[in-house]
């Protein structure tokens, strides 16, 4: 079944429901939005000529046309290819190739930079931009019937952020996003009608795929006037439109919470707050569950996976009571009721309760393959099973701890010692804002631990003394930094996830140019 089944439904059973809003003044009604998709499907397929199955591209910042956009792909039996708006042109371009994209809908802030980027690298793909008057013309097309697809037909071609080498595109069928919005009924929200999802991240990714629960329950879609993710902003839409529901990277998780903090805002407004894409540490969590009460849902996912791995509820991150409490909140929860995880050795053998091996998971949910690349398909899904490259361990009741990606273990004098277990202490002191550790080379001991620390505002007399006696009360001497450099801001990729590489790529160029930073 087309996803796209999802917004047609919804226009029948609530058409005069409110279905886009513009920060709090509404746009369309679930009727209007399906009409705009039907029409904008029906231009692309008989107007463009476009086949079932061709890819197009959207590159665009968070907008009121991005939903009409990326359902009216769908609707016409196309592939959406999610391109993160923050990408530079040349980037994008890279991907709009890679991908065969036959039309990129394009926000009129990029087209400027992305159109004779496009023409330097020999493509010619048209762009469709909103409020042009191309587009005018495509969302009062004749509009066309959803367009059927079998399930396991491709619709979502996500590319992933490319940290280590260019990006890789995940294969994601209409069977896969299925059974992550039921994964996102059973383990995430239930969601009622009177739910606003609002789009402060980037709907290229999981803010994006987590509209279609919503879509499906007939609820408000909320698109920021900023278009993006400002806590004031936020704040002031939970008073005037109520019942805000968002998924948000960990870093946006403690600014909203900061602010909430400072401003001694009523948090009443928001409903559910879903946070992954990376680590939210044990004592971040616990402000935030103190700040602004139990509305908060951790979920861990891949793009190879969607946001469907294991899900940490808002009962157990709720539940202090619990004598495992402690233990609980530091993990990632148990598997979504759609997959199978396990934690396995080399071998792909499963681990005892607690012991430490790479997780992998199977299910309705993982992709098929990476785009045009048999090679890293065949070395990221063995026998069924997805090799997340995540390390882990999970307990006797299932729930998965995360101690760090494989490539990021730290081997010092024969112990492995997991970045996350030193950030996680680290993070406790209260003058520290943001942390990430990794190895360096160490001809002693093979690596040795490195911590690069952002401190709050008025905490720059805190030193590496300070920090040192911190972790030596709190864990083993040789897990213990052994190096602390101050940052003002640790690199982020588009989706705010912390970049390793380039930390090691700074600690090479200190190296290189034989500038300690309080060295322990």
């Amino acid at each position: 079944m087309n996803l796209a089944h999802i917004l047609a439904r919804s226009a029948r059973t609530f058409p005069e429901r409110p279905a886009l809003l513009v920060g709090d003044r509404q746009l369309h009604t679930y009727a209007a939005l399906a009409a705009r998709s039907a029409r904008l499907a029906g231009y692309l397929r008989q107007n463009l000529g476009l086949e079932a199955g061709e890819r197009v591209a959207i590159y665009m910042s968070n907008c009121a046309e991005y939903l009409e956009c990326l359902y009216g792909i769908l609707w016409a039996g196309l592939v959406v290819v999610p391109i993160n708006a923050k990408l530079h042109p040349r980037e994008a371009a890279w991907i709009v190739g890679n991908a065969g994209a036959r039309l990129v809908c394009v926000s009129a802030d990029l087209a400027g930079e992305l159109a004779p980027v496009l023409h330097d690298e020999g493509g010619v793909v048209p762009l469709l931009v909103p409020g042009d008057g191309h587009y005018l013309r495509a969302v009062t097309a004749l509009a066309i019937p959803v367009q059927e697809r079998t399930p396991d037909a491709l619709a979502w071609l996500f590319y992933t952020s490319g940290t280590t080498g260019q990006p890789k595109g995940v294969m994601l069928s209409h069977r896969n996003l299925q059974t992550m919005t039921a994964c996102f009924f059973t383990d995430v929200d239930p969601v009622a009608r009177d739910d606003a999802a609002v789009y402060a991240a980037p709907l290229s990714h999981g803010a994006g795929l987590y509209s279609f629960p919503y879509m499906l329950r007939g609820c408000r879609h909320v698109i920021p006037e900023s278009g993006g993710f400002e806590p004031d902003e936020l704040i002031a839409l939970s008073r005037s439109v109520g019942r805000l529901c968002l998924f948000a990277a960990p870093t946006m998780v403690r600014r909203l919470v900061d602010r909430v903090q400072r401003s001694g805002a009523d948090p009443s407004g928001f409903q559910t707050i879903v946070y992954g894409g990376g680590p939210m540490y044990a004592d971040d969590i616990r402000i935030a569950l103190h700040a602004m009460g139990p509305r908060f849902v951790q979920i861990y996912g891949q793009g190879e996976s969607p946001m469907t791995i294991t899900a940490l509820s808002r009962e157990v991150l709720a539940n202090r009571a619990d004598p495992d409490w402690a233990s609980r909140v530091a993990s990632v929860g148990v598997a979504q009721a759609l997959a199978e995880v396990r934690i396995v050795d080399v071998e792909g053998r499963s681990l005892a309760s607690d012991e430490v091996g790479e997780v992998v998971v199977r299910g309705d949910a993982v992709m098929s393959g990476y785009w045009r690349n048999p090679a890293a398909s065949a070395a990221t899904l063995r026998d069924g099973w997805l090799w997340t490259g995540d390390m882990g361990s999970m307990d006797s009741h299932g729930f998965v701890t995360l101690k760090d990606r494989s490539k990021d273990l730290i081997i010092s004098g024969g112990s492995n010692i997991y970045p996350r277990e030193v950030e996680e202490v680290l993070i406790a002191h209260p003058a520290v804002r943001e942390v990430s550790v990794i190895g360096r080379r160490d001809e002693d001991w093979g690596e040795s631990v490195v911590a690069f620390v952002v401190l709050e505002e008025g905490s720059r007399g805190v030193g590496a003394d300070e920090l040192d006696r911190h972790c030596l009360d709190r864990m083993a001497r040789f897990k213990r930094p052994k190096e602390y450099r101050f940052v003002d801001a640790l690199p982020k990729n588009n989706y705010g996830k912390v970049l390793k590489t380039s930390l090691r790529r700074l600690l090479l160029e200190a190296q290189a140019g034989c500038i300690p930073d309080q060295a322990k």
